[in-house]
């Protein structure tokens, strides 16, 4: 059995590119394959491996400066799930083309995975989803709002048309683990919404940790490697 970490964290990398060859030799040498992003926002990817073997990388990762908080979400493979190892730098580690985000200066309140659902069933509460069309196709929460977005890119457009939709709302965003929430919270509170939560986690510690009896999430999620979707 393999493990599958997903991880991202935001910190500040003044020589992103200068982190890469010791990651990716670090990954080669054992095995892991997948993705990792970094960029002078922090690293955001998922690996699959040894049990082992992510824990040594995972190590290297909060060996990093400013990482030593890093958080993940982990599942498990029974096939390697991923063709090969790529590490690149970019200029987003999730690209939402908006230069003034920043998600170190604040974001939304966290919610936990346990208090979750008490939040979204609250009426004065509107549950959007911020991930893309095909991805909300698969799977969301009960009466989440889908924007229909094709990339994160479109997301703040979509919300300067739909904002009023949303007026006198409590605002509840959630995503697959966590990290477009960081930048579309912070975005929001830019914007003027003075209540904004985000699913601490994503889906995918929601899955993790839920009981599927107690659970609203309807369908599987979407992962982007070989298993496509995972459950509970």
């Amino acid at each position: 059995m393999l493990t599958v970490a997903a991880l991202y964290h935001f910190t500040r990398f003044d020589d992103p590119a200068g982190l890469k060859p010791a990651l990716a030799d670090l990954c080669a040498a054992l095995g892991v394959r997948g993705t990792l992003l970094l960029a002078r926002e922090g690293i955001n990817g998922t690996i699959a491996g040894t049990r082992d073997a992510i824990d040594a990388v995972l190590v290297h990762i909060r060996g990093l400066p400013g990482c030593d908080g890093l958080e993940w979400k982990e599942s498990h493979a029974s096939e390697m799930p991923f063709v090969r190892l790529k590490v690149r730098v970019k200029r987003e580690i999730v690209t939402m083309g908006q230069p003034d985000v920043d998600p170190l200066a604040a974001v939304g309140r966290y919610v936990d995975p346990a208090d979750w659902n008490a939040l979204i069933e609250s009426p004065d509460v509107a549950v959007i989803d911020t991930r893309n069309d095909y991805e909300v196709g698969i799977g969301t929460f009960q009466g989440a709002v889908d924007p229909g977005t094709h990339s994160f890119r479109e997301f703040p457009a979509w919300w300067e048309r739909n904002k009023h939709r949303f007026h006198n709302k409590r605002v509840a965003m959630f995503c697959t683990g966590g990290i477009r929430c960081e930048k579309s919270t912070n975005y929001l509170l830019g914007q003027g919404v003075e209540d904004v939560y985000h699913l601490k986690g994503g889906i995918l510690k929601y899955l993790e940790e839920v009981p599927q009896a107690d659970s609203t999430w309807q369908g599987e999620c979407f992962v982007f490697d070989g298993r496509v979707s995972v459950g509970h």
